[in-house]
């Protein structure tokens, strides 16, 4: 049996939508958040890899890495801002951080 575009734009797509479920349940814990945007940076990822592959054009893997960074410098700064309110706060509960003050 081969995998065909087809397979990879399901996986892409159940991957994305457990991604979308993800956020709109779990509002309170941020890293559970975090994990879920990743998870859909991931998702889109995928399907690009699989047009790039089935067309057999570079440009969509290229673009890939971009993501990527982009992704891996979010996480970064997502993580410190996590720890410096975990470190303010003693909570990351998402209920709790409802107030911004400069």
């Amino acid at each position: 049996m081969t995998l065909t575009l087809g397979h990879f734009l399901s996986l892409g797509a159940m991957l994305f939508a457990l991604a979308v479920i993800g956020i709109f349940l779990n509002r309170k814990n941020l890293i559970v958040l975090l994990m879920a945007i990743e998870l859909m940076l991931l998702a889109v990822n995928m399907n690009f890899v699989a047009f790039s592959h089935y067309l057999g054009d570079m440009h969509g893997q290229v673009f890939v890495f971009f993501i990527l960074t982009v992704a891996a410098a979010e996480s970064a700064i997502g993580l410190a801002i996590l720890v410096l309110l975990f470190r303010n706060k003693s909570s990351i509960n998402a209920d709790e951080l409802n107030t911004l003050k400069g």
